[in-house]
């Protein structure tokens, strides 16, 4: 481990002289309580909501603070950062508030939604580039563009002044809170909001645990935490956009590694039920990595039973055209959601014969692709089944088995399920 008197730790001096800098450009946001939740996990639930800020996450903090830090002549030929979406607006909309030209690099399947905010937050000021698949693609341009072209980098985690600004988060949860703080959970990508908020936390109240979350997809500070040393993953799951990069920054890992009580993981399918429960439920609209605190409580439901917890809702810019896949995420995972091979009989009424007897009162058909003659004896479809229970699966494997219209179950076979379905 490195020595710790050599690794840079955000003072409070310097967070709370950020948020002096973010008076009247970072809105002082909601923590409030959560009935609800309290109820559920019989405790005091607080919800820190970062994403009602004007770009609907904390990321201007960060890039606000950094982007004002530079002299004029460092912006003389403009600023360049890499982000697969909230720190883009960020930086996008402090860029047109310090009248500062700006290049963003952003993979190029960011959601749509994110990337028109981007141009409408920083208008004449920015130029929105898509490239490569992962934030760690686009990381890659943007620095040959500052090297290039000689301009400063405003990198979205691993930045002392982003790490500070996004330290304001934690200074406000603990100036907010009128009784101490047990527990605050937080979701982490590349670990600047960790990081800044851990620091000021465990300065100013040093019994408060922090829980850091990442999806299960992307646990770069997890391995690199259980390893004692910085790792880059080869694959990511690239689901939760806001909190999936391949390394975390060396900055962000030593503190993390000191700072964090706990780091764990989270499931894409478990962030997407959450997803959809907060926003049948509580009209809450956020984002995967908005939710992946308030995801992982189920996990600590024996622990917090009775403290006062804080859960940071880090951001809502979700782009609606996802929510059909969200579902699809949250009924996998919940066991409810089943493909199939289906092999059909070449004979009259098979179809009708399944529909009707294979499946069950509450079974309902929602995906379909039939393939003729693969055979002599059968047709054969990919059938998706959704069903009332989970416990409702194996009787059906069983029907099908028993009256030879069962092909396979493609759910636990990933290679097929991602070239059928």
């Amino acid at each position: 481990m490195k020595d710790l008197q050599n690794t840079y730790f955000p003072t409070v001096k310097a967070i709370k002289s950020a948020a002096e800098k973010l008076q009247g450009i970072a809105s002082i946001s909601p923590l409030e309580e959560h009935q609800r939740f309290s109820d559920k996990y019989h405790c005091k639930m607080l919800f820190k909501r970062e994403d009602l800020q004007q770009v609907r996450s904390y990321k201007i903090r960060g890039a606000y603070n950094k982007i004002s830090s530079l002299t004029k002549e460092e912006t003389k030929n403009g600023i360049v950062c890499a982000s697969a979406g909230n720190h883009a607006q960020g930086v996008a909309l402090s860029c047109q508030l310090l009248k500062i030209k700006g290049k963003i690099f952003m993979p190029a399947p960011t959601p749509n939604q994110k990337i028109e905010q981007v141009k409408m937050f920083g208008k004449e000021f920015v130029e929105v580039v898509l490239v490569g698949d992962t934030f760690d693609d686009s990381y890659h341009k943007a620095i040959k563009e500052c090297v290039q072209y000689n301009k400063p980098l405003v990198h979205p985690f691993n930045d002392p002044k982003v790490i500070e600004g996004q330290g304001t988060v934690g200074l406000e949860i603990i100036q907010q809170s009128d009784t101490p703080i047990d527990y605050i959970f937080i979701p982490v990508g590349g670990g600047g909001l960790a990081s800044g908020l851990s620091s000021v936390v465990k300065a100013l109240s040093p019994d408060t645990k922090i829980i850091g979350i990442e999806p299960a997809g992307a646990p770069s500070m997890s391995k690199s935490i259980e390893k004692g040393e910085l790792v880059q993953l080869d694959e990511i799951e690239k689901f939760v956009d806001g909190a999936s990069v391949q390394r975390v920054g060396d900055l962000t890992f030593e503190i993390c590694q000191q700072n964090l009580d706990v780091m764990t993981t989270v499931h894409e399918g478990k962030i997407c039920q959450t997803i959809l429960e907060m926003y049948n439920k509580d009209a809450i609209v956020a984002e995967p990595a908005g939710v992946m605190s308030i995801a992982a409580l189920d996990d600590f439901k024996d622990e917090i039973k009775g403290k006062t917890v804080v859960c940071l809702v880090s951001g809502s810019n979700n782009d609606i055209t996802r929510t059909a896949e969200i579902k699809e995420r949250a009924l996998l995972y919940a066991n409810l959601k089943h493909y199939f091979i289906i092999k059909f009989p070449q004979r009259p009424g098979a179809l009708r014969e399944f529909v009707v007897d294979m499946l069950g009162p509450h079974d309902d058909i929602t995906h379909f692709e039939y393939t003729k003659k693969v055979n002599r004896e059968n047709d054969v479809a990919v059938v998706g089944i959704q069903l009332k229970t989970q416990e409702d699966l194996q009787p059906l494997i069983t029907k099908l088995k028993a009256h030879n219209f069962f092909g396979d179950y493609l759910n636990n076979k990933p290679e097929l399920f991602q070239f059928l379905v």
